[in-house]
């Protein structure tokens, strides 16, 4: 599995079409799509998916009003339940090197039941196969065996791994381990780590504790930590000790101090600020400016008019300095409970050798 920060072929996004997603706050959320790919569109091809053409005719006339370089989008009907693609949509895998044997690309199609929260998910577990019939790629699914001898096919979304393409992997125990999320049941931790080996060439697993708090996923760690190059790793931090964040992001911040890479050095890790509490109707929002989407010379930022906007912005910049950091303002979008990570899948480019 390539790290993000590879040449991209392509990114893929569904268009938001359930108002449920974002109950009273909808109706800005196709604007926001619109200026997401607006810069997108600009490094690179976008495909969108849509239910069908009446949804693209309303997506098409949203990013024509934007100015989104429409040559460099592409539509298809195929329909969804959510929007979260970094979830539903598969991995993509390139070779280690170069092999004539080895396809140039292939994808992995990991199953998915909606975090194990929701009724609805069986439109959005097609996403792979609809994408591997499209380009006719090689694919698998990963199946594990239970001490029973039954075969289990792996539940896995897409935030919750981070990889460096190096060999090394960032997820969480409360996400993969715990028995709350019902993603896995039986499936141990070292059957995981195999998993990993066998279908995306990971040597080492690095596991942090606990998520931030209003996070819809159990704990996805594309909201607390990213490798943002092979050595380095940026971790969400909160500077405030009453603040319900700051006991298991200290504790994932030691976890990460305390391990080594797989060379034997330390990592680099940099620190990443939360933004002050966005709450709306009393709920906790999972904002973080950890998920942000790293595209084809271009950083996109979730943004929520806080005054840790620029820290965060500042520091991306610093680790990304032959990138174009753009903010996205996230303030109604994170009411959806997903940012710019979470919409986005990359398709990478073909590697060359």
């Amino acid at each position: 599995m390539p790290a993000e920060w590879e040449q991209h072929a392509t990114t893929w996004i569904a268009w938001p079409h359930n108002p449920e997603d974002w109950p009273g706050k909808f109706q800005p959320i196709p604007w926001v799509y619109g200026d997401i790919v607006r810069h997108l569109a600009r490094v690179e091809d976008v495909q969108i998916l849509v239910d069908d053409a009446a949804a693209e005719k309303r997506a098409r006339n949203v990013l024509r009003r934007c100015g989104a370089a429409l040559a460099r989008i592409r539509f298809h009907h195929w329909p969804t339940d959510r929007v979260w693609l970094r979830d539903s949509g598969p991995i993509f895998l390139t070779p280690e090197s170069r092999s004539a044997t080895a396809p140039p690309l292939a994808l992995i199609d990991w199953k998915f039941n909606a975090w194990a929260k929701y009724d609805n998910w069986r439109h959005d577990d097609k996403i792979p196969t609809h994408i591997a019939e499209l380009l006719a790629l090689p694919t698998w699914r990963p199946e594990i065996q239970l001490a029973d001898g039954s075969l289990h096919r792996i539940v896995l979304e897409g935030g919750s791994i981070d990889v460096n393409g190096a060999g090394a992997l960032l997820t969480t125990e409360e996400c993969l381990l715990s028995e709350v999320q019902q993603r896995n049941p039986g499936v141990s931790r070292e059957q995981l780590e195999h998993c990993f080996h066998d279908y995306l060439g990971i040597d080492q697993t690095i596991w942090l504790h606990r998520g931030i708090a209003g996070d819809d996923t159990h704990g996805h760690v594309d909201d607390i930590a990213r490798f943002v190059d092979t050595h380095t790793i940026v971790a969400a931090v909160e500077s405030d000790r009453g603040d319900e964040n700051y006991a298991p992001l200290q504790e994932n911040l030691d976890r990460l101090r305390a391990s080594l890479s797989l060379d034997g050095k330390p990592w680099r890790i940099v620190e990443l600020p939360l933004p002050s509490p966005v709450v709306f109707e009393g709920q906790r929002l999972p904002a973080s400016y950890a998920n942000f989407y790293i595209s084809n010379g271009l950083v996109l930022v979730p943004t929520f008019n806080d005054a840790n906007d620029r820290v965060a912005l500042n520091t991306l910049a610093d680790l990304f300095p032959r990138h174009t950091i753009v903010g996205i303002h996230s303030g109604d979008f994170i009411w959806g409970l997903g940012a710019m990570h979470c919409m986005t899948q990359q398709q990478p480019a073909v590697r060359s050798f």
